[in-house]
């Protein structure tokens, strides 16, 4: 197989694996359920939602594993923690097989989160070495698709397990634990770290992205209609699977016309009688060179990364913006049942189709807008999606399920556009040598925003159903979480600050990139 087709067989295995790697993203499905199987409050319920999240502390060593070890075993290792994670609670809580303390409970949820990094890592690492010149697209398009887990697992669990709540929240914690790993077992031989392009592979990269976008496109399409639309999940399911598939054409094509191009070549050899010699010549002086990588302020060890302040402002803008996207779809099932809404799963998957969406908007904006001058930097996007989530949670103070539909989409947009390009900022203001590495430790914010934040919440929500007299812990009512809507505003508000900071400090780097 020559390296422009396994190249692009790497890049569909990668999207395989996002879409079904975003398992912590169905956690509101199933939170309450989850709450009435542990007889946990609120409060203890938020320590599970942060224990998912706090597995990403650790994720830096799946960035210094993947330096060492194969990338397939990077892959499998992070299919079987997610597979131990979810598998042993679903055999403690559901089947009753063994008894476990919460801690117990909480060390497995932080396992099933670690599991994410590890699969995260591995994808990020092929599609940056694959498609240098292009990294933006390649892991724009790909991490879209994490976006789509939420939805795809809400479908699976409607399919297969919907006779009652209660088996719907067994469905989501077997799945949770079964489908990465197998997908892992699937997409390992065909991941590769680094297929080097030959000549032919500009043509290829155009066609290739172009036909991906349209796919994805109407990938994202389908996603949000059947979110909207009253559809039987199976045919959702079916529809969903029959679109991962189409991305297989591309490498086919490029295999196919590789082939056709090698007979013509070998013919015209013959009848011209041009030495083979000077024809590998030739092709060797076209060869596309895609080694010169792009875009890159300076190559930072991750030993050093503290030293760096951009590190820091950088390391705060993530805490204060896109964690705190991630808290609010933590709480999202509580939100809903305090302002009356029983349509949860609803809401999961639409803001999982708009985060898909909202993860491919900046690769759409990089590829057709890159050579115009117009064209934003990494900063200036996150600070208006920033801008933008702030506006949302204003919206969500307004007692109404339109407001509520609406927020959600726009959040799940602009989570996905930050999380796609946090990726493409690490790269460009630390380089990509150590990436897996750097960017894990970005990330290790995440844990630290969805405790202190999510503890925020849980407490606001606490105290009202106090004032209400309830002793079941529940809060209804549009003030369990009204202060915790501007506290979070609040805290994107100084998270758009940071980006705005962090561009004007590296405002040349910037300019002369566009």
């Amino acid at each position: 197989m020559s390296p422009n087709v396994l190249r692009w067989f790497s890049l569909v295995a990668i999207l395989w694996l996002q879409s079904i790697n975003g398992t912590n993203l169905s956690f509101p499905a199933y939170s309450s359920q989850l709450k009435e199987f542990l007889s946990i409050s609120q409060l203890k319920l938020n320590y599970l939602s942060f224990a998912s999240d706090a597995g990403k502390v650790l994720g830096f060593i799946s960035g210094i594993a993947a330096v060492y070890l194969p990338l397939p075993l990077v892959l499998l290792a992070g299919g079987s923690l997610g597979f131990a994670g979810y598998g042993l609670q679903y055999l403690c809580i559901v089947k009753k097989m063994f008894t476990l303390s919460f801690y117990h409970i909480w060390g497995l949820s932080f396992l099933a989160g670690n599991s994410i990094c590890w699969i995260n890592t591995a994808c990020y690492i092929v599609a940056i070495n694959s498609f240098p010149v292009n990294r933006q697209v390649a892991v724009g398009i790909t991490a879209s698709y994490q976006g789509l887990s939420g939805k795809i697992y809400t479908d699976m669990v409607q399919t297969f397990f919907y006779s009652s709540q209660r088996e719907a929240a067994s469905g989501y914690l077997l799945l949770n634990s079964l489908v990465p790993l197998v997908g892992c077992l699937v997409t390992a031989p065909m991941l590769v770290r680094e297929a080097k392009a030959t000549s032919s592979s500009s043509w290829d990269i155009n066609v290739g992205f172009i036909v991906l976008f349209v796919v994805t496109i109407a990938t994202g399409i389908y996603a949000v209609a059947t979110s909207l639309l009253t559809v039987p999940a199976v045919l959702v399911l079916v529809g969903i699977v029959l679109f991962l598939l189409v991305p297989l054409a591309i490498p086919v094509g490029v295999g196919v016309k590789e082939v056709i191009s090698s007979r013509r070549s070998q013919q015209k050899v013959h009848d011209l009688e041009v030495p083979v010699e000077e024809d590998q010549n030739k092709e060797e002086e076209e060869q596309f060179d895609e080694k010169v990588i792009v875009g890159v302020k300076e190559e930072v060890e991750w030993t050093k990364l503290c030293k760096k302040l951009d590190f820091w402002i950088y390391f705060g803008l993530y805490l204060f913006g896109p964690t705190v996207g991630l808290a609010f779809m933590n709480n999202l099932g509580q939100i809903a049942e305090s302002r009356g809404c029983a349509a949860t799963t609803s809401l999961v998957a639409l803001s999982s189709s708009f985060g898909f969406f909202g993860r491919l908007l900046p690769s759409l904006l990089d590829y057709f807008l890159s050579r115009n001058k117009y064209m934003p930097s990494s900063p200036v996007s996150m600070a208006v999606s920033l801008v933008a989530m702030v506006a949302s949670f204003l919206v969500l103070l307004i007692d109404s399920d339109i407001a509520l539909y609406t927020s959600t989409a726009i959040i799940g947009v602009f989570l996905g556009a930050l999380t796609s390009l946090s990726v493409t900022m690490t790269a460009e203001l630390f380089g990509t040598k150590h990436f897996g590495v750097n960017h894990n430790i970005v990330v290790g914010s995440i844990p630290i925003g969805s405790f202190g934040f999510g503890l925020f919440a849980a407490k606001v929500y606490r105290d009202r159903a106090a004032l209400d007299g309830r002793f079941d812990g529940k809060c209804y009512g549009m003030y369990c979480f009204q202060t915790t809507f501007i506290f979070w505003g609040t805290l994107c508000s100084i998270a758009a600050v940071l980006a705005a900071v962090l561009y004007l400090r590296n405002r040349k780097f910037f300019s002369h990139k566009r």
